[in-house]
């Protein structure tokens, strides 16, 4: 249902490097480029991550109660996307950990204070 997502930055050649860094090890490619931002995939078929410049030219800013949620493959890959994030300078939102039922989760805040999780739907 989702075909992309997108947030803002104010800085894009450090939130590249960021989600460059940061989507790597989910072997997400650079689907699109402009001067105005990046997006990257796992394939054509699957949703896309972007992150771009405003286009009315004003400041980048956070949403209150916005947050994207990227898709991991099992609990390892959680903790080792939220270990990435936080080295590559995101803030801690909560740890990797279970969060009822089935949803095993992490968060953090982007270089820009956009925030997002990390998780996956595991047996443990």
């Amino acid at each position: 249902m989702i075909g992309y997502t997108c947030v803002g930055t104010n800085d894009l050649e450090k939130a590249v490097h960021f989600y460059g860094e940061l989507l790597s090890v989910l072997n997400a490619k650079i689907f699109f480029k402009s001067d105005r931002g990046v997006g990257w995939g796992v394939s054509a078929d699957k949703p896309m991550f972007s992150v771009m410049k405003p286009f009315d030219g004003q400041a980048a800013t956070i949403g209150n109660g916005s947050m994207v949620a990227i898709a991991a493959a099992d609990p390892e890959q959680v903790q080792l996307l939220h270990a990435k994030a936080l080295a590559l300078g995101a803030k801690d939102e909560g740890a990797p950990g279970a969060r009822g039922g089935q949803f095993y989760g992490a968060y953090f805040r982007d270089l820009d204070g956009n925030k997002l999780a990390v998780f996956c739907m595991s047996a443990n």
